[in-house]
């Protein structure tokens, strides 16, 4: 097998299995992975690809949590549809930034996810919340500004609409990080057909992201079980690990 398409196999793996254990924050290791590990020259390529595999990955992941009925659709769909936009024209913008520059602004995205996950989570919330013209109010705006830092970023966004979904609506998180992954998948999918659209997405890199993704998802499901007595530790410790790459990122775009 050729070396770079097992090294990016086996980034898919590690990203999934984050993804699996801890949620929003896992994808965003993805572009670090494929520049400094898989070796991939072009920012722009690491991003539109990586932003290809995250929306397959989301959106095999939204589709055990619908199963499980922990998807609030509406809340979902009215938060995601304004995001859609948002997410299209961040990543017609980030096409046009250097980018040594685009790299500069990701770390500054990365290290808000890192910083984001140190937080312990807040109230509870309410596991029969109900769409209503108010919540709808809060949801559209948010959704969009959410798109569209996730579509110039080429993030998923899970750390940003988790948040953004309690917020507007007074959801718990479990409903909220199941719900988020609709908005996940639609920022990723339509990320990656913009990029793709001028030529930045690597299909061999992907589908090797996406076999190694597979992997990293069985194992995680089945870490996260024993991790749950320690999982706020857990995740202080991969944001820790955010941290530090977004730092490295940065000193690698400004050197």
């Amino acid at each position: 097998m050729d070396p770079t398409l097992l090294t990016a196999a086996l980034s898919g793996a590690l990203v999934a299995l984050l993804l699996t254990l801890f949620g929003g924050g896992g994808s965003v290791l993805a572009t670090p992975l494929l520049l400094y590990v898989v070796g991939v020259r072009d920012p722009h390529v690491a991003i539109g690809t990586s932003a290809a595999a995250v929306a397959v990955n989301a959106a095999v992941g939204l589709a055990a949590q619908a199963k499980a009925g922990r998807v609030k659709w509406p809340c979902a769909l009215t938060f995601g549809a304004p995001g859609l936009v948002g997410s299209l024209l961040g990543a017609h913008l980030a096409k046009a930034v250097n980018g040594q520059h685009l790299l500069a602004w990701f770390a500054l995205a990365m290290a808000a996810v890192g910083l984001s996950m140190f937080r312990a989570p807040s109230s509870p919330g309410d596991p029969d919340v109900q769409i209503d013209p108010t919540k709808a109010s809060r949801l559209v705006p948010v959704g969009a500004a959410t798109g569209l830092a996730a579509g110039f970023f080429g993030i998923g966004g899970g750390f940003l609409i988790a948040p953004g979904l309690m917020a507007a609506t007074g959801m718990t998180l479990a409903n909220a990080a199941a719900s988020s992954l609709v908005s996940v998948t639609l920022f990723g999918a339509a990320t990656s057909l913009s990029y793709a659209a001028s030529g930045l997405v690597d299909g061999r890199l992907f589908l090797a992201l996406i076999v190694g993704g597979a992997g990293g998802v069985a194992i995680g499901a089945k870490l996260a079980p024993r991790l749950a007595a320690r999982a706020l530790l857990a995740r202080r410790l991969f944001a820790v690990m955010i941290v530090a790459t977004a730092a490295y990122v940065a000193w690698r775009a400004l050197a």
